[in-house]
């Protein structure tokens, strides 16, 4: 075994913790991927003698990748204004084997990823470095050309836009059995039942490919939900329960092909934020255990 072997093994060692930071970073699982695979390259090409935690330094790499393309997409101003559906994680079964484990445990809910979304890249980097993986903000400082202090004040003012998100109930019988009643509203067509599932002022994103790449419709409003969730009821009969970023969800599937992916956030026994990922290009990147 040659050194590029063994540092290629020591790398696959903490590939899973680089996903999970690249993926709460960008809120896509391609990019991620993506931010990866360049920590990969940037450290194959590194004399790493001098590294002394292998681990500190490609989260720190793959942290700068996820910068610069957060800086760069910004630019392009492919941010949508109010937030859009992230991709979602999702598997069909109940996770219970390692390989599924693994990958829900690298999920975060779809509510945060979307404030995240309405950060600034470094007030992103800083809190999820920071509050999520518990990155010294000494250690921040250098990858947003601040000071310590300066890095702390970024995640504080990120801590204040996350207090709007939601927090989730996350007893999953209690998420399943709202899940279900939705479901089973949608598949009659019963808008009464519908609205009495979702929080009077719900928040629906839709991201169905009839808009630029990235962009999703936003509506609110229980009534204004219901009447959309019903335009989407012909794909309720392909509907099967699915965990979507680690909670209740549905997934719509046809002949084996993915149509859609929905995922919810439920607080207190009512829908609160809905994300439907319909767009077949985006769709067509995620990864669904069993889908046959």
């Amino acid at each position: 075994m040659n050194e590029n072997d063994v540092l290629a093994q020591q790398f696959e060692t903490h590939r899973r913790h680089l996903r999970a930071v690249a993926y709460r970073m960008l809120g896509s699982l391609t990019e991620a991927e993506d931010a990866v695979q360049e920590s990969w390259l940037r450290l194959s090409r590194t004399d790493t003698d001098s590294v002394e935690n292998l681990g500190g330094w490609l989260t720190t790499v793959v942290a700068r990748v996820c910068l610069n393309m957060l800086q760069s997409r910004r630019s392009r101003r492919e941010e949508p204004l109010d937030g859009q559906v992230p991709d979602p994680i999702v598997t069909l079964t109940d996770g219970s084997s390692p390989e599924q484990e693994a990958v829900l445990a690298d999920s975060v809910g779809l509510a945060l990823l979307v404030v995240l979304g309405t950060l600034t890249p470094s007030e992103r980097l800083a809190v999820v470095l920071h509050d999520m993986f518990a990155v010294p903000f000494e250690d921040i400082a250098p990858i947003v050309e601040r000071s310590p202090a300066a890095a702390r004040q970024l995640a504080s003012r990120a801590r204040r836009r996350l207090q709007g998100a939601p927090v989730p109930d996350t007893d999953p019988v209690r998420q399943r059995a709202v899940v279900d009643a939705f479901l089973a509203a949608a598949r009659g067509g019963d808008f009464d039942a519908l609205v009495a599932v979702l929080d009077p002022e719900v928040v629906l994103r839709a991201d169905t490919g009839a808009f630029p790449a990235g962009a999703s419709t936003m509506v609110r409003g229980a009534e204004t939900v219901a009447g959309r969730v019903l335009g989407f009821a012909r794909l309720a009969r392909f509907a099967h329960p699915a965990l979507v970023n680690g909670t209740a969800g549905v997934v719509a599937i046809s002949e084996g092909q993915l149509l859609s992916v929905l995922g919810v956030t439920i607080r207190q026994g009512v829908i609160v934020e809905i994300d439907i990922l319909a767009d077949r290009e985006r769709l067509a990147g995620l990864v669904v255990e069993n889908l046959d």
